[in-house]
């Protein structure tokens, strides 16, 4: 294909999959089932940590959070102490346990407190055109907050090299339109045109095989050259074709 047909091709297949119905198998169902601007941002959040392995047991544990968390996960992080903390202890998914959990709860309730919430912890500085040094300045002040050395691998860090795919797709779930019913377009102090595509191996194999990206690695470095090439394709709302490569990757083994 070339550029023309490639982007109609993108075009086609974003519309595809950026449905509702992507929802019943999507763990966004999670933070989708709350209508409080902060319960959104705080299940979205903590969804988007989980995000790695089987889609059914992340939305199966995310879900179970959830109700840990009364169902209410603001009051929760803004009212936790040690009584209620007590009942994450127990949690576990995958290589994320209770203690982990624990952490996040109470750097979730001191930025809230101190910093007004977690959009303005991502918000851009002037000049910026994408979020990893927003990633990184929110994980400095996440990291705030007293905390064991093994929980720092679950706040992934651009500085030091990684894709961080989940908070990529967390910005992507807080920042695009909520016109498809997919995302929910709460956050406008980032433009869509600043976000990263989120990188897993399905979007990756796919971005390879459609000439959107050489390097091997899942790393910041792949995440630059593929930004540069889906922008190429849509300057303003380049993650949207996010539905596309992963729809292509997962549901039809476009590999």
């Amino acid at each position: 294909m070339n550029r023309a047909e490639l982007k109609d091709f993108l075009d086609a297949k974003a519309a595809q999959y950026q449905r509702a119905d992507f929802l019943v198998s999507d763990p966004i169902q999670v933070p989708h089932s709350f209508e409080q601007k902060e319960d959104i941002e705080i299940a979205g959040f903590l969804t988007a940590t989980l995000a790695w392995g089987n889609r059914k047991s992340i939305i199966r544990n995310a879900a179970n959070l959830m109700e840990r968390m009364d169902g209410a996960p603001f009051d929760f992080i803004w009212h936790a102490d040690p009584s209620n903390l007590k009942g994450l202890d127990d949690f576990v998914h995958r290589t994320f346990n209770g203690a982990d959990l624990s952490f996040f709860v109470r750097a979730l309730g001191e930025i809230y407190r101190v910093h007004g919430g977690l959009e303005t912890l991502f918000l851009p500085e002037a000049g910026e055109e994408n979020l990893q040094q927003a990633i990184c300045r929110a994980r400095k002040a996440f990291m705030a907050v007293p905390h064991a050395a093994r929980s720092e691998k679950h706040f992934s860090d651009p500085g030091r090299g990684s894709a961080a795919k989940r908070l990529h797709m967390f910005l992507r779930w807080m920042v695009r339109p909520a016109s498809s019913g997919v995302d929910f377009g709460l956050w406008t102090g980032i433009r869509p045109a600043q976000l990263s595509c989120p990188l897993d191996v399905h979007s990756g194999r796919v971005a390879r095989r459609l000439g959107l990206l050489d390097r091997k690695q899942h790393d910041a470095k792949a995440v630059a050259e593929l930004d540069a090439a889906l922008r190429s394709l849509d300057p303003e709302d380049p993650v949207k074709y996010d539905f596309a490569l992963f729809g292509l990757g997962v549901f039809e083994g476009f590999t």
